[in-house]
């Protein structure tokens, strides 16, 4: 069954959600020590606190750290939650207030082994925070703060290793064709149909996203997107700007009591459902998969009966071929007299002109717009025209309707966050051949070499998912001690993964050339 959510990821949004809540010690005062249990349960002699209100609750407060491990500062620990899925379980770990002595063997850092640097390429003012951890990494890095046309593209990716985009820049097959040393793709964003993945999989290029960075941003925005309409916010601010002064209270509604329906229970969704809970909403969800709420929030059995019983309706679903138009006349029809519409998921899974018909028979009270079918390829005045989409008019002269140029990640935290994200993705990719979090490749990871293995060889082989094949590469591999290995498959393509020992540097281009003449191979690395 086609999911609107990526269930990989899922328990992961509401980790991240839980997590998000800290407690400001600082507004209380202290009354009596007790001591600090460390990891393995016993006191470690230092001393905590009850903790009771001061007198002033309502001033904000810094949240002390000085009893915190810094935990960025340490490779063994994890600062997201993509981060945190590839620890294994012999991680070091501990509590986040518990100093902690460590002995680890530091990984070592790999290198393919028949190319020279390699290139990066960044498009579309994608944060500085990528751009530098690339360079960190001892990548060239070309940046750009647009996005560049399918023409632009298949003259100039042949020079390079990877490539980071947002959702303007379209990697398509004839792209890929001319992507002679391609090896990794990154969509700074949570959509990935901007890129053939089907292609990009068959010719061996992994492609990475960022599920759930800026989830909060987008679930801010349309938090404040339900207030605005049911306060018709923007029409009277635009008539302030005007000149005009009315004041009036019809049809302006508190959102306490009023019932939230959500289209799609992911990282955003559930997060969303948290903050209208806040606002005393009544949360109602609809999903094709059988999901647990967060809070009070109710699943319902069908689409139809979230649009009867919701006043204000969100999606946050991707586009796939049935979420095109899932929002349409039947749909519209389908909702409460007076309610509100919101659609900060995918341009192309709302059918416009049958909201421009919704909203002026006024079947519809409000819309919330931030993503539309066609969009310009950069900013500019006049750029969102008829011509583009030819509703444009219609929908722009009427009221109550709230538009946004696609902001609903377009927060600094949440491109920070996505910069971090996908830039980490990329490198462990491409330095030690960890394909987690791959949208189109299998998932495929082994411990790091450490820094005192020499003579060390990993292989990093991407081939057709056929029968036979590990039989030939052990056959290749089996004069050597094989120290790990892991393969996985998803649909037709296969990836293993195989460290060994005993490599030494004349064996390599041999190793190398015998894998690559193997008739599943498309893709081998060797990296050491």
């Amino acid at each position: 069954m086609s999911n609107f959510l990526n269930t990989k990821f899922l328990r992961w949004g509401a980790k991240a959600l839980s997590s998000s809540v800290v407690q400001d010690e600082s507004a209380y005062s202290t009354t009596k020590s007790i001591p600090i249990p460390t990891a393995n349960g016993k006191p470690n002699g230092d001393s905590t606190t009850h903790l009771q209100p001061s007198a002033s609750m309502t001033q904000p407060r810094s949240i002390p750290r000085s009893n915190s491990v810094h935990t960025s500062d340490f490779p063994g620990f994890s600062t997201s939650p993509l981060a945190s899925s590839l620890l294994r379980s012999g991680s070091i770990s501990g509590s986040p207030t518990t100093t902690i002595k460590h002995d680890v063997r530091a990984p070592k850092v790999l290198h393919q082994l028949d190319s020279g640097d390699l290139k990066v390429l960044i498009l579309e003012n994608i944060s500085q925070q990528a751009v530098n951890a690339f360079k960190d990494a001892g990548f060239q890095v070309d940046f750009n703060t647009k996005a560049w046309s399918e023409e632009e593209l298949v003259e100039k990716i042949g020079q390079y290793h990877a490539i980071g985009i947002r959702s303007k820049t379209k990697i398509t097959s004839k792209v890929l064709k001319a992507a002679s040393k391609l090896l990794v793709i990154g969509c700074f964003c949570i959509g990935t149909n901007q890129v053939d993945l089907e292609t990009a999989a068959k010719i061996g290029i992994p492609v990475f996203n960022s599920p759930f960075s800026n989830s909060r941003s987008v679930a801010e925005l349309v938090m404040s997107e339900v207030i605005a309409l049911s306060r018709q916010l923007v029409d009277r601010a635009n008539e302030m700007r005007q000149g005009t002064w009315n004041k009036v209270s019809k049809a302006c509604w508190e959102v306490r009591g009023k019932t939230l329906g959500i289209v799609g229970y992911g990282h955003i969704g559930s997060q969303l459902s948290v903050l209208a809970e806040a606002f005393a909403m009544r949360v109602l969800y609809y999903d094709v998969l059988n999901i647990m709420p967060l809070g009070n929030a109710t699943q319902v059995e069908t689409l139809e009966d979230l649009l009867a019983n919701s006043d204000f309706v969100t999606l946050h679903v991707p586009e796939l071929p049935e979420t095109i138009n899932m929002i349409s006349t039947p749909q519209f029809e389908a909702m409460k007299e007076g309610a509100y519409f919101i659609n900060n998921a995918r341009g192309k899974v709302v059918d416009i002109p049958a909201l421009v018909e919704a909203l002026k028979s006024k079947k519809l009270a409000g819309a919330a717009i931030d993503v539309f079918p066609r969009e310009p390829g950069a900013n500019g005045a006049g750029t969102f025209n008829d011509q583009l989409n030819s509703w444009t008019t219609e929908l722009t002269s009427l009221p109550n309707v709230i538009l946004t140029p696609h902001i609903g990640g377009s927060t600094e935290e949440a491109q920070r966050a996505i910069g971090f994200e996908v830039s980490s993705a990329l490198t462990r990719y491409l330095t030690y051949g960890s394909t987690m979090g791959a949208v189109n490749f299998p998932e495929v990871d082994l411990r790091p070499i450490s820094a005192d293995q020499v003579s060390f060889v990993r292989i990093c082989h991407v081939h057709k998912n056929e029968p036979g094949v590990l039989k030939k590469v052990n056959a290749i591999l089996g004069n050597y001690n094989v120290e790990k290995q892991f393969s996985d498959s998803k649909t037709d393509i296969a990836y293993l993964m195989a460290d060994i020992s005993g490599v030494s540097d004349k064996d390599v281009h041999d190793l190398q050339t015998q894998i690559n003449q193997t008739r599943s191979n498309i893709l081998t690395r060797l990296l050491s």
